[in-house]
């Protein structure tokens, strides 16, 4: 799709529950809910949003289709590198499971059923967020070794692998070395996973560049069928997986703007919040700001 058809089609209020689906709902969380269909699953992402692991009480409008309109795109670039979930004709599977709404649809993908692998896989090009507290207390980053002396936003000598548990709903997912991600995966599957990783972190940072962003860091998930091929999954390259800067007002020794929910952390410090559940409303205008970010970054790369 066109970035003018998916910002035309986006709901002006948020749609934070997906009530009323024929298909049995399997999981659901802090963003995305799954359904079965039987041969396959239903992905819909709708518009909530969470900081500091909290779901807000106000979601923003659209951000489900835009992030998984992103995921598609993004699927398509880089199937070359690494097959992925997306059943081939979403058109064709939405009509016939009777899926007719569009907003549904666009916030919506129908994938195939696979083993999800244990562990999340982070790649980094920059030393910012926590691989940046990491290398201020041991010059390491998930027991890779940096250079001395690098600034806040620096770009790595090479992009790193950095691998961390999947925590339990409600709890943190835990950096963790080589060593301890082979022996939850198996050490062949590991290195390929890592390659795999690292390789669409390159070439996303290039097709990033290319659409004005920086690409400093993003996570993907990964799923294995009964064969034990291996399938890119989950959402892939958005802005809640991914940290994007603008080119333009990228420097070091700083941490740069980014293309996701900066402004919601920024008002949520500001006034003070306890981290703690419930979280607070939102002001509009920090809603309609947080929306224009996710936007821009769409239309980066979709053009117009």
């Amino acid at each position: 799709m066109t970035f003018a058809e998916v910002s035309a089609a986006l709901p002006a209020t948020a749609v934070t529950a997906i009530d009323g689906l024929t298909f049995p709902r399997v999981a659901s969380g802090k963003v995305r809910e799954i359904f079965d269909l039987g041969d396959a699953l239903l992905l819909v992402a709708t518009d909530r949003l969470s900081a500091f692991d909290v779901v807000l009480p106000d979601g923003i409008p659209g951000k489900g289709a835009i992030l998984t309109q992103m995921s598609h795109w993004w699927f398509a670039q880089t199937n070359h590198l690494i097959q992925n979930h997306l059943l081939p004709d979403q058109a064709g599977e939405f009509a016939r499971r009777g899926i007719v709404s569009r907003d549904l649809q666009l916030r919506s993908m129908i994938v195939r059923k696979l083993k999800p692998l244990t562990i999340e896989c982070v790649a980094r090009g920059y030393l910012i967020g926590s691989g940046w507290s990491s290398y201020q207390k041991t010059r390491e980053i998930c027991g890779n070794r940096l250079p001395p002396n690098l600034r806040q936003a620096d770009r790595l000598p090479e992009p790193l692998f950095t691998p961390t548990t999947k925590a339990p709903k409600g709890q943190h997912d835990e950096p963790i070395n080589d060593t301890q991600a082979a022996a939850l995966v198996g050490p062949a599957l590991y290195e390929r996973v890592k390659a795999t990783s690292l390789a669409l972190y390159r070439f996303g940072h290039e097709r990033a560049r290319a659409a004005g962003m920086i690409l400093a860091d993003t996570k993907f998930e990964f799923g294995t069928d009964s064969a034990g091929n291996l399938y890119l999954i989950d959402e892939v390259l958005t802005p809640d997986s991914s940290r994007y800067w603008p080119a333009v007002e990228y420097r070091p020794d700083c941490s740069p703007p980014s293309y996701d929910k900066q402004f919601v952390r920024d008002h949520l410090i500001a006034i003070k919040w306890n981290q703690v559940p419930p979280g607070p409303r939102l002001p509009a205008d920090v809603i309609a700001r947080t929306r224009d970010k996710y936007l821009a970054a769409l239309k980066n790369l979709l053009g117009d």
